[in-house]
């Protein structure tokens, strides 16, 4: 198949567009900046948004996999909301160029403040200016595929596990900790439970999803078993040998933290 992947440079990019090739899928890679791909895909750097007719600019992928998005981690920021008419208009153009498939990364955030197990059909409260733009893009782009009967994937990324110091999660931040030298990490009480999944996992079952069209719709890419971060942040600790120490109790759980999910 050929995929068109946005965001391609990013933490989540750069494993997904990886996966897809090592399953033979051509794979157009697209970022807003220059950065790091594999030899193996087609890269075109430029503004994602100012593309006039993408489906044709990036050669008729057979599915877009819609990853670009600004500000992932910094939950209220402003940019959410001031960027949602540039999603909604690049899927718009993707849909009537003639894409068959499409693919959007959502986010556990859409879900809100919740406790107890989830799935498809859990009603949604975001509870941050992420959670919500990422929830109004996925209506409207139900919307959108419904008119256009295009089929609609969307992808649900829960607390992804990886090793690396790109990125933003907790888990890049200690290894980014760990390699500066510091002794001490500062972290929550670290007795919340979340639903982990490792990097390597996530990003195949991403490639999985988009090679078959029989599962469509909201789709969580979950382990299915909570637990707590404390736990899982000492198991990343001692997978890696690191040295370095959580200082625990120095910040609060956010109050849009579910307590167990």
């Amino acid at each position: 198949m050929k995929i068109l992947v946005t965001g391609a440079g990013g933490y989540l990019g750069q494993g997904i567009v990886k996966a897809l090739l090592d399953r033979n899928n051509v794979v157009i890679a697209t970022d807003s900046r220059q950065c790091e791909n594999d030899d193996r895909a087609i890269v075109k750097t430029c503004d994602l948004f100012s593309v006039e007719n993408p489906y044709e600019y990036f050669e008729q992928p057979d599915v877009l996999l819609h990853l670009a998005w600004r500000n992932g981690f910094v939950h209220n920021a402003k940019s959410h909301i001031i960027d949602l008419p540039l999603h909604f208009e690049f899927i718009d153009r993707m849909i009537c160029g003639g894409c068959k498939r499409i693919a959007v990364m959502g986010t556990m955030h859409e879900i809100g403040f919740f406790e107890g197990s989830i799935n498809e059909n859990t009603p949604c409260n975001p509870m941050n200016l992420y959670g919500i733009a990422k929830c109004s893009l996925r209506e409207i782009t139900e919307l959108m595929c419904k008119d256009n009967h295009v089929p609609l994937q969307w992808l649900r990324a829960f607390y992804i596990v990886g090793n690396t110091a790109q990125g933003s999660s907790v888990f890049s931040k200690i290894v980014q900790a760990e390699q500066k030298g510091d002794k001490f990490f500062p972290f929550t009480s670290g007795l919340n439970q979340y639903d982990f999944i490792d990097y390597d996992f996530f990003c195949k079952a991403v490639a999985l999803t988009l090679e078959q069209d029989s599962v469509t719709g909201i789709i969580n890419i979950c382990s299915g078993r909570p637990q707590k971060l404390s736990e899982r942040v000492e198991r990343f600790l001692s997978e890696n040998d690191f040295k370095i120490k959580l200082d625990y109790g120095r910040f609060a759980e956010r109050p849009y933290d579910s307590k167990a999910i």
